[in-house]
């Protein structure tokens, strides 16, 4: 199978002899195809699908911490997880449930293959197009007055926020002063101060 004959002697490489692997593998074609006609099971080659962008959102969050019943007596089944209705799996968490839904498995199971279809230059202009359309309507739908109206609420707001801590602020200043009049009072009268519970001998 590999030739040890090479150009140098100090050459350690295996050398594979790539004919006869290809005679090998040509032989084993033959013989699985006379041995599926000999069954009478031909299968006829499986045409797929190109692979093609997903037009729905993957839902993870909705069903969190909530129990559904899988009625498969599997062990898998008992470890909790995501469950695949196409592989009929369960996966243990998100990550791995989005890479088995994105992986060559579950694609198989859809009847697509792993393969891209080739945009044509006039797709990718179609969709320059499209994309440039949605930003233009995007710039239309930003309006300065509607902008500038908003930033006058939010100062207006501000605004009132800033009185009315202003105000808080005097309230307790003129508490502050009512009681240093009352200590002043106290002291006046010969007593130590009001509200104290310590005597003094």
């Amino acid at each position: 199978m590999a030739s040890s004959s090479g150009s140098s002697k100090n050459d350690f490489r295996r050398k594979w002899d790539k004919d006869e692997f290809e005679n090998l593998a040509q032989k084993r074609l033959t013989e699985e195809r006379e041995k599926e006609k000999r069954d009478g099971k031909l299968a006829p080659p499986v045409k797929r699908e190109l692979l093609r962008h997903r037009d729905y959102k993957v839902d993870l969050e909705s069903k969190l911490g909530k129990t559904i019943v899988i009625t498969k007596t599997t062990p898998q089944a008992e470890m909790g997880g995501y469950y695949c209705n196409v592989c009929d799996c369960v996966v243990k968490d998100s990550i791995n449930f989005l890479d088995h839904i994105n992986g060559k498995k579950h694609q198989r199971n859809l009847g697509m293959s792993m393969r891209v279809e080739r945009s044509s230059l006039d797709q990718v202009k179609k969709r320059f197009e499209v994309n440039k359309k949605k930003l233009e309507e995007k710039q239309k739908e930003y309006d300065f007055e509607e902008r500038m109206k908003e930033l006058r609420e939010e100062e207006e707001k501000a605004k009132a926020y800033k009185k009315e801590k202003q105000k808080e602020r005097k309230r307790r200043a003129e508490d502050d002063v009512d009681f240093e009049e009352d200590d002043e009072m106290a002291a006046v009268m010969g007593f130590s101060g009001f509200g104290s519970s310590k005597k003094s001998h």
